[in-house]
C-alpha cells in the first residue's frame, strides 16, 4: 500500500466522499453539500492509495479554544492500517490547544479513547433530524 496524504481541497473528487461515508455506515449528504463543508472547515486530511481516496476527516475550530472533529471515515478495506490514527493526529496537530468535540458512532468510542477522548456528562445535542439521531443511537 503506497498512502498519501493532502491536507487541502484541491482537486477532490467530490462524489467520493458520500460513497466512502455510505460505505462505512456514516450520514451522507450531496457531494456539493460536503465539498461545502470541507471548504468551509479549519483543516482537512485526505487519504489516497494510488489515486484511490480512501479516508479522510475535517475539523472546524475558532483557532483559539474550541474546535470539532467531523467525518472521519476509513474504507473498511483500510481499516486497522493506522489510516484512522493518522488523520486524527494530522488534525490534532492543527488544533493544539482547544478543546476538542467529536461525535463518534456508537461502538467506536474506544478508537477515540486512545487519543484521550473522554465521554462528556454535559454534551447535549439538537439535531436537524432526532428521529434519524435516536435510530442511530445518538440520543434517547
Amino acid at each position: 500500500m503506497e498512502t498519501r496524504l493532502q491536507l487541502d481541497c484541491e482537486s477532490i473528487d467530490w462524489e467520493q466522499i458520500p460513497r466512502i461515508l455510505e460505505r462505512v455506515g456514516m450520514a451522507y449528504g450531496s457531494p456539493d453539500d460536503h465539498e461545502k463543508a470541507f471548504r468551509n472547515s479549519s483543516a482537512v486530511v485526505f487519504v489516497y492509495d494510488g489515486s484511490a481516496m480512501v479516508g479522510f476527516g475535517r475539523a472546524i475550530s475558532d483557532g483559539v479554544k474550541q474546535a470539532a472533529i467531523y467525518d472521519i471515515a476509513v474504507l473498511p478495506d483500510y481499516q486497522g492500517e493506522g489510516l484512522g490514527r493518522t488523520i486524527i493526529n494530522n488534525l490534532l496537530k492543527k488544533l493544539s490547544g482547544c478543546n476538542i468535540l467529536l461525535y463518534a458512532n456508537p461502538g467506536k468510542d474506544v478508537f477515540y479513547e486512545r487519543f484521550g477522548f473522554r465521554r462528556m456528562r454535559t454534551g447535549m445535542a439538537l439535531f436537524a433530524d432526532s428521529d434519524e439521531a435516536r435510530r442511530k443511537g445518538f440520543i434517547d
